[in-house]
């Protein structure tokens, strides 16, 4: 029999002492019950597994119903595997599985079979052959049945009831849950079960396992008495597992390495963020940004920016692109050793819960490539992919020798993720029918109810990719769709805008006139210029094309005032309307850009700082209306002055 190395010996040690425990320890305690009482520092290594250990910190036990703001906080050690049963056990599974071939209800305690004395066509051994090659392979070959059985029930999902979200919420006996009694998910405080409800005994909802309906519940799906008695620490481990992202204390510290969270939509630090200021600016890494320092987005010379907190301000770390080149592949849950700017070698930052030892970690990106029109270039362009059986990343809509190709590819997942329309989206992939948690993170097969985890990762960009970005630029104006006819075709410029002066004969000129002279007659016109932006204007025709596609075909568009100062014309003619900065005046029905019918109410946002005044005329897709609040500490989108636009 080989020797194990003794990382390898003292991490079965510390596994089976949990598993022997409950599924769970303190750290401190787990120490004090390894043989030798380890020293931190070899023990830490051996921690960091991430695949056999989940590390989370929750407050002390004495300290949890405190209200103290500095509770007193231990680290915790959950018994963490990949080890599962075969869905597919007594239905022809020829044993290529890598799975226990097991009857789940005698794994749970109960089986039917076994309590009438009838032959279970499925297997009570946990030691067969095949069952011995599997547990082989994870190093649980000599585990006791009792800390396999603890194991798997906290870590395989198929094989305990699912907690009934209806049941905790809404009123009376049953929440909103309308099975009622027939309900076959388990009708009890999920907080409860998560070891976070503050009522305690004052709670409405149950915490007793062993009342009637939730006991006869679980005998029924298999579970004995004495692992009834147990499940409310399984499910707290099970959830601390699934789920260790945030809602526990989950922060790395030098004695304590934290397990980086599983399936965390937060795992993409600030990638979706709305935040505009965590948003690299498009044409400032092009070109050169109209708004300059009063811009609300980052400047900066790559499409992504890695900065550690140093408990005061965010600072760069020096080796950004090694650090997001390994952030690319999928495979990888951390990276390798990191440099700040000034030198200073750090540990490696976990990518899925975005910390470097004491330090949060954020990645600031450009915008989605789907949320901007396809020639905006150096947009971040993100790449969906599942775990397939044998642990190899797949990205979605692509086919190979062992799957056929989802009818969903990296750019629809992407598009209904940043939508946040739906919690799940439904596709197929062959004769196979899957269900995509976007908040888990987790791909499931809605026929064998077997789950795969997902991973939505960027695709990589080199300083010498953006270059040859720049160099190649946006795409030849001759390549536009929809120019208006009436445009000067001598003056399209390939990025950028020109200022063309109307003829005072002209039909456009008269227009324009016509509408601005009805609210303010005695007013004297300079000139009239119309601004040829062609990639603004085919950004437009984009966001016009996706408001008719969600309104059946309909968009309301309509020409508008909207008044500013001097110093942001250019900027707009370039980049657009930015409301957080072109709508700085305008307070009376909340922040942001007013757009208004009549000439005579935007000339007051016109600021006396130049003269003549300047005013646009602008084309607004109107959205939906409301009345904005003027103590609200949010930009609205197009505030458009409501009294005067409502005919």
């Amino acid at each position: 029999m080989p020797l194990l190395s003794p990382a390898m010996a003292l991490s079965t040690q510390a596994l089976r002492v949990l598993c022997a425990s409950g599924g769970s320890l303190e750290l401190s305690e787990l120490r004090q019950q390894l043989p030798g009482r380890p020293r931190a520092e070899l023990l830490e290594p051996v921690l960091r597994d991430t695949e056999r250990f989940t590390l989370l910190r929750r407050p002390a036990e004495e300290a949890a119903d405190t209200e103290e703001e500095e509770e007193e906080e231990v680290v915790v050690v959950v018994a963490t595997s990949a080890l599962r049963l075969c869905p597919e056990h007594g239905a022809g599974c020829q044993g290529r599985c890598g799975r226990l071939h097991l009857c789940k209800y005698h794994l749970k305690g109960l089986c039917r079979n076994q309590q009438a004395r009838k032959e279970c066509k499925f297997v009570h051994d946990f030691y067969t052959d095949h069952n011995h090659r599997v547990l082989k392979r994870y190093g649980f070959e000599n585990f006791s049945s009792n800390e396999l059985r603890q194991l798997l029930l906290q870590n395989d999902p198929s094989l305990l009831p699912e907690v009934c979200l209806h049941y905790n919420k809404g009123d009376g006996p049953y929440g909103s849950c309308t099975f009622k009694e027939t309900c076959t998910k388990l009708h009890a405080c999920q907080y409860f079960l998560r070891g976070q409800c503050r009522f305690g005994s004052s709670c409405k909802r149950s915490h007793d396992l062993l009342k009637s309906e939730s006991y006869k519940k679980l005998k029924r799906q298999g579970i004995s008495p004495d692992i009834i008695q147990k499940l409310p620490s399984i499910y707290r481990n099970m959830y601390a597992i699934q789920n260790n992202n945030g809602s526990v204390f989950d922060i790395e510290d030098k004695s304590s390495p934290c397990k980086e969270r599983k399936h965390s939509s937060s795992q993409e630090s600030s990638s979706t963020n709305n935040d505009e200021s965590e948003q690299i600016c498009l044409y400032h890494l092009y070109k050169s940004c109209g708004f300059k320092d009063k811009c609300t987005r980052t400047h900066f010379h790559l499409p992504y920016r890695w900065q550690v907190f140093d408990g005061n301000t965010w600072k760069d770390f020096k080796n950004m692109e090694e650090i997001e080149k390994e952030y690319c592949d999928p495979k990888n849950i951390r990276s390798s050793n990191v440099v700040t700017e000034s030198g200073y070698g750090l540990s490696c930052i976990s990518f899925l819960n975005m910390y470097c030892g004491f330090g949060k970690v954020r990645r600031l990106s450009t915008a989605s490539s789907v949320t901007r029109p396809p020639h905006f270039i150096l947009t971040t362009e993100w790449i969906w992919y599942w775990k397939d059986e044998y642990g190899v990343w797949k990205e979605y809509g692509k086919k190979d020798d062992d799957h056929a190709a989802a009818t969903v590819n990296s750019d629809d997942l992407e598009k209904a993720y940043i939508a946040k329309s739906t919690p799940k989206l439904h596709f197929k992939a062959g004769k196979h029918e899957y269900e995509l948690n976007f908040g888990a993170m987790i791909q499931k097969n809605l026929r064998y109810t077997t789950e795969r985890e997902v991973c939505r990762r960027p695709k990589f960009v080199s300083q010498t990719d953006v270059e040859k970005a720049r160099a190649r630029g946006c795409k030849r104006t001759e390549e536009f769709k929809g120019i208006p006819a009436h445009w000067d075709k001598s003056a399209l410029p390939d990025l950028g805008f020109k200022l063309i002066d109307l003829d005072s004969s002209s039909d456009e000129y008269k227009k324009v006139k016509a509408d601005f002279q009805r609210t303010m007659p005695k007013t004297v016109i300079k000139r009239i210029r119309r601004v040829q932006n062609p990639s603004l204007w085919e950004l437009y025709q984009w966001q016009k094309e996706k408001m008719q596609k969600s309104n059946g075909g309909k968009t309301d568009e309509r020409f508008l005032f909207h008044g500013t100062s001097k110093k942001h014309i250019d900027a707009i003619c370039q980049q657009n309307f930015d409301w957080r900065i072109c709508g700085l005046h305008g307070t009376v029905y909340g922040k942001g850009s007013y757009f208004a019918r009549d000439a005579s109410y935007s000339d007051n946002y016109c600021r006396e700082d130049s003269s003549p005044k300047t005013m646009f005329l602008a084309r607004v897709l109107v959205g939906e209306f409301t009345l904005g609040v003027c103590q609200a500490t949010f930009y609205y989108f197009s505030a458009v002055y409501q009294e005067l636009s409502c005919d």
